[in-house]
């Protein structure tokens, strides 16, 4: 692939990208379809919620406590106020063991991490909710390792050009890694980064979107060590020789190199 050799900065999302996840949100949504049982399908519950979840996302955010939120909410309405006591507080305790659980680093990121430490500077750009993604980074054990830590309430073209520009950095020098097309991949390549998808084997409803495939700065791998041997492979591969040509060439080559800014 070319241009990764002016890759300055890689940045990581975290969830499902460095730790486990998803998984949690989709116990609880099993869990859910329990609690309402009494008045509708596993099937039409999970639709339900998901509908609840996208309404609020303006209002709320991300994270387990937006979603705890929406949970209730959702709860209330499927059993038109008739939910009981003993269920909403069954809810609350699901919200606070969410909030407590270990977290699980994902096979390979630690040893990927400090491959990578020394050749670039190292990124987290998460969503969500700042207390929680505090808590899951400090816990992971993989904080030393970056530069920089960025937690924003939603992932965009701005927010990614704004931390491009934070970096000192050309947006062809940006490279960002994570599991949502729709968060991680799409809103970079728009702003001219390169942008690595390694899907987790669930993802959330909202983040999927259409895969760029054949685009020239993106590609998707099945695990994040095939990143760090191709970036591996840009950094050991020899610059093409220039070809020589006349004195005036050179001449007027050289100072178009020393004009650049």
């Amino acid at each position: 692939m070319n241009g990764l050799e002016h890759i300055r900065a890689i940045a990581f999302d975290a969830d499902d990208t460095l730790w486990v996840n998803e998984t949690l949100f989709r116990d609880a949504e099993e869990r859910f379809c329990g609690w309402v049982s009494d008045y509708l399908s596993a099937d039409e519950a999970r639709k339900r919620l998901a509908a609840v979840e996208e309404r609020n996302m303006p209002a709320y955010g991300y994270g387990i406590k937006p979603f705890t939120l929406s949970l209730i909410e959702a709860a209330l309405e499927v059993s038109d106020g008739r939910l009981p006591q003993a269920t909403i507080r069954s809810i609350i305790d699901n919200g606070k063991r969410m909030l407590e659980a270990p977290v699980e680093n994902l096979p390979g990121v630690a040893e990927v991490l400090q491959g990578l430490n020394g050749h670039y500077r190292l990124v987290v750009a998460t969503k969500g909710d700042l207390l929680d993604q505090e808590r899951k980074l400090r816990q992971s054990g993989l904080a030393d390792h970056f530069h920089h830590i960025e937690i924003v309430s939603d992932k965009t073209p701005a927010h990614y050009a704004q931390l491009v520009r934070h970096l000192d950095l050309q947006p062809h020098e940006f490279l960002m890694i994570g599991n949502s097309l729709r968060s991680d991949i799409l809103p970079v390549l728009e702003i001219g980064g390169f942008a690595f998808h390694v899907p987790f084997h669930t993802t959330w409803a909202h983040e999927l979107a259409e895969s760029p495939d054949g685009h020239p700065r993106f590609r998707a791998f099945d695990h994040v060590e095939a990143i760090a041997a191709l970036l591996r492979q840009s950094r050991e591969r020899p610059a093409p020789a220039r070809k020589a040509g006349s004195a005036g060439e050179a001449g007027a080559a050289g100072a178009a190199e020393g004009s650049h800014p």
